[in-house]
């Protein structure tokens, strides 16, 4: 499927899947520094890691409907039967 048409859901996804990736392939080895990059900091495992941090801290749509509360400025409340 292409991105066009994927919801913000799949698209999280993907994302916390591919830094998922990056932090596998860019783990540091024995000697600390990372085997792709060969750096004690890595900038790639750091920006993987803000990616899961932001993807799973924040919250960019609610899953579930939230009731509202009446407006009392709206002229139809309280609600007029017959």
């Amino acid at each position: 499927m292409t991105a066009p048409f994927l919801s913000l859901a799949q698209i999280r996804n993907r994302l916390i899947l591919t830094a998922r990736w990056v932090l596998r392939d860019h783990r540091p080895g024995l000697d600390g520094r990372c085997p792709v990059c060969r750096t004690a900091g890595c900038p790639a495992a750091t920006a993987a890691r803000d990616v899961l941090r932001a993807a799973t801290e924040l919250r960019l749509w609610s899953t579930t409907a939230q009731p509202t509360a009446p407006d009392r400025n709206d002229p139809g409340w309280p609600l007029r039967s017959g």
